[in-house]
Parts: C-alpha cells; structure tokens; sequence
C-alpha cells in the first residue's frame, strides 16, 4: 500500500514536503518538480515494531525530475525496464497523483510568549505522536537565513551595516520568548486555530519597527507560506501579494499550493517567471535543492 501526504519542514520552516511512501521506499519533493527517492532499512534487532520512527533509515538512490517520471509512467523504456520495482511503483503512483497531498504533521512543537504561555512560533512538528521524544527540548526559534532566503534591507540598512532582517527578527523572537524560554507539544486538531498564529509566528508586536521587521520577514517567505494548507483567504491573498516580486520562487513552488485566491494575479506571477526564464541574472531559486530534513 503506498501512502501520501505532505509535512513542514522545520527547523528553520521552509516549506512543505510532499512525500509518497510504500513499505520498501520513499519518494520526496519539495516543488513537484525535482524527486528524490529512498530504500528503506529496518534496523537489525528492532524488526518487531517497524513503525517506530528510530528504527527505519533510508539510503538515498535516485534524483528524477518530473518530466522524466511522465516519460516513464507513460511507456515502458529498456532503461524503466531496468529500474528497481521499489522505485517504479512511486513513480507510477506519482504519475497520476495531484498535488499537494494533505498535510499530516498535527503534533507541533510551540515556543511560548514569556507573557501570557500562548504559541510563539512554531519550532518543530511531526507525524506520530511517539515521534516527539526523538527531538531535542529546544527552546530557540530559527528564521530562513539570509543565505537561503534574503530580505532586502533599506538604504539606511545598507548605510548602518545593518545585520540581515531574517537575524534581527529571531532575536526578537527570543526577547519575547524571555530569560527562561519554555516550549510546550500540542496536538493540532480542526478546530483549534485562534491560539495558534496562522503563519508560524506572532504578528501583534507593539513598537513600529517590530512589526516592521515581523512583516519584512512573513512577505519574503510568503511564497514558501503559500504552502500552508488551512489559511484563511485573506491571509493567503496577502501572501499572494507578498509573492509577487518573488515570480522565479512562486512558479517553482506552485504545484505545492492548496489553493489561489486572485488567479488573475498569480497568473501574471507564472507568465513573468516564464518569460523571464532565460534572463542572466535570473535568481538560481528554481534549481535550487533545498535540504531537506525528515525523520
């Protein structure tokens, strides 16, 4: 039986994985774009409780791109004929899925507001509930760096050698957090979002160049948060919004978004992408290989 479904990857967040899996392999991606695929191994001794996360490890054995995968899925090849069966029942399985597939993380690891103990920012998140004890009691939230994701500063960033927005914000994190930061497990059920900020961080910050670097922050990231599943329309079209100067990021992450709401404006995203492809100084985003982290 192969099982699909998609998880966030933290820390830091930098978007969803959307993974394919059967009991013998595993196929991940973050974009629809790019597939890398796993074997899995059960470690010797521990065979009598395979589902435990600690006991299964996978080994690395193909990048395929989803064209690719098309050619496979739609005739037989002397090279297809040649893979290994583990291999060619997820990419027939991928061939035919829609994406992106439901998001299955609800245990969510939360730094707490030193004011009132309410979700800070999310740190990590998983699948199954005896996962938990196999991550550190980490009491830090991590931003994107500035390597991986760059907010532009002002001019009188640039004038003062500002450090980078993404560094500022997470140490505000951490003053809000407090001397003795806590962090606390919750389970994620349907109902409950009002406790829970929307986009993985508070929003409500009290002096103006808070909320600045907040803002500053949540846009840059908006075509990696457009992935969230469960956002309220207006938080998405600000998002949508926000991605707008990011066109390269926005068409590579795409398939990976639940829904749009102002198609008009993220059609006009993906037509700039396209017709902007072959610039030479367009960002490197679409071959980029972020790293991805799963246990």
């Amino acid at each position: 039986m192969i099982k699909s479904y998609s998880q966030r990857i933290t820390p830091p967040f930098s978007g969803l994985v959307q993974i394919v899996e059967s009991d013998k392999a595993r196929a991940m991606t973050m974009d629809g774009i790019s597939w890398e695929f796993y074997f899995l191994a059960t470690l010797p001794g521990e065979g009598d409780k395979p589902d435990r996360h600690y006991q299964r490890r996978y080994s690395p054995v193909a990048l395929i791109g989803s064209q690719e995968i098309e050619k496979i899925a739609e005739q037989s090849t002397p090279e297809s004929r040649q893979m290994d069966e583990r291999v060619l029942e997820l990419i027939f399985f991928i061939a035919s899925a829609e994406l992106p597939f439901p998001s299955a993380d609800r245990f969510e690891f939360w730094l707490l507001d030193a004011e009132d103990k309410s979700p800070l920012a999310l740190i990590f998140s998983c699948i199954d509930r005896d996962q938990m004890e196999a991550f550190p009691n980490k009491t830090e939230w991590t931003a994107l760096p500035d390597a991986v994701m760059r907010v532009q500063k002002t001019a009188k960033e640039l004038e003062d050698g500002a450090p980078p927005v993404n560094h500022r914000f997470e140490r505000l994190i951490a003053e809000r957090a407090g001397y003795y930061p806590k962090a606390q497990w919750f389970e994620r059920h349907e109902a409950e979002t009002e406790i829970f900020p929307p986009l993985l961080v508070k929003e409500d910050w009290q002096q103006e160049d808070e909320m600045d670097l907040c803002q500053r922050y949540i846009q840059r990231q908006s075509t990696r948060l457009l992935m969230l599943q469960d956002l309220q329309p207006e938080d998405r079209k600000r998002l949508e919004i926000a991605a707008k100067p990011h066109v390269f990021e926005a068409e590579r992450f795409f398939a990976c978004y639940p829904e749009v709401v102002d198609n008009k404006l993220m059609n006009t995203i993906r037509v700039e992408a396209r017709l902007r492809r072959d610039e030479p100084d367009k960002s490197n985003v679409a071959n980029r290989r972020d790293g991805i982290h799963y246990m």
